[in-house]
């Protein structure tokens, strides 16, 4: 009886065994995870990152051609400046050449005319014009008004005399009764800026007949005898300052050569920048 419920417990047992192989055959597998890969299109991100970005070579363009645009104009301009200059002066040059030379003029004489005059000097009122160098020298130009046989008062510039550093008030000797001087007329002019008071004592810093006025009255012409020869004459030390018109020539071309230098740097400089954007956009494609 114990061996009939071993033989039927062990066969149970093989049973059961093939039945657990049986279930675990049965079962599938679990599939393995996938991965899924989404195309991107690369072109297409590209094109959208250089829409996104924003492109500064127009800009770069323009303000690189404007500015050397104003470079050539304003050197043609100052060239043509020059040109004119150089025919003024060179109009000037011919009126002076042509200036008459004049003996005790009634009328106003022309700027640049050889004028002779008969007169007294009016020593009392003797001023002096400040700073002026000649040959290293520092000192001042005697300024004397004379009154001439007509009874016209006319200013006299009687030339340099040294003084040095010294700030005392110059003196010289003056002639007494008539005298005659000559020398070069020149028309009254702005002197240009003055920084503070013209007179200081007996120094002008800046020729002007305005200091005489009040003593002695309106002068009978508006400007100032250069005096060269004469009673009562120092060195001539006053030179008409007038530039060559070769000069004002020469200050044209350079002008114009500037303005030519401008123009080749602006074509020179555009067509680098064009070239790198275009190597730059088709790198880019």
């Amino acid at each position: 009886m114990v061996c009939v419920l071993a033989n039927a417990m062990r066969h149970l047992s093989d049973v059961s065994n093939r039945l657990e192989v049986l279930s675990s055959c049965s079962k599938k597998p679990a599939p393995a995870a996938k991965l899924t890969t989404i195309p991107i299109n690369t072109n297409a991100m590209s094109s959208f990152n250089h829409m996104m970005k924003p492109s500064y070579f127009p800009a770069r363009l323009y303000g690189w051609c404007v500015f050397w645009s104003v470079v050539v104009v304003l050197g043609l301009l100052l060239g043509l400046w020059q040109w004119e200059r150089a025919a003024d002066k060179r109009e000037l040059l011919a009126i002076r050449d042509a200036a008459p030379t004049v003996v005790e003029p009634i009328q106003t004489p022309e700027g640049g005319a050889q004028v002779h005059l008969r007169g007294d000097y009016l020593e009392q009122h003797t001023l002096y014009l400040d700073n002026r160098i000649v040959n290293g020298r520092l000192g001042v130009a005697v300024l004397t008004p004379m009154k001439d046989s007509h009874g016209q008062l006319w200013l006299v510039q009687r030339g340099f005399i040294e003084t040095g550093t010294s700030r005392a008030s110059p003196s010289v000797f003056t002639p007494h009764g008539t005298v005659e001087v000559s020398g070069e007329w020149q028309a009254e002019q702005s002197q240009g800026p003055l920084y503070g008071a013209n007179q200081e004592g007996v120094r002008l810093q800046q020729l002007s007949l305005a200091p005489w006025e009040e003593a002695l009255g309106v002068f009978s012409h508006n400007g100032w005898l250069h005096a060269q020869q004469g009673a009562g004459v120092f060195t001539p030390w006053w030179e008409a300052n007038v530039m060559p018109p070769s000069r004002h020539l020469g200050y044209a071309f350079q002008w114009w050569g500037l303005a030519l230098a401008a123009l080749v740097i602006m074509l020179l400089g555009g067509y680098r920048l064009v070239s790198d954007f275009r190597e730059s956009y088709e790198g880019g494609r």
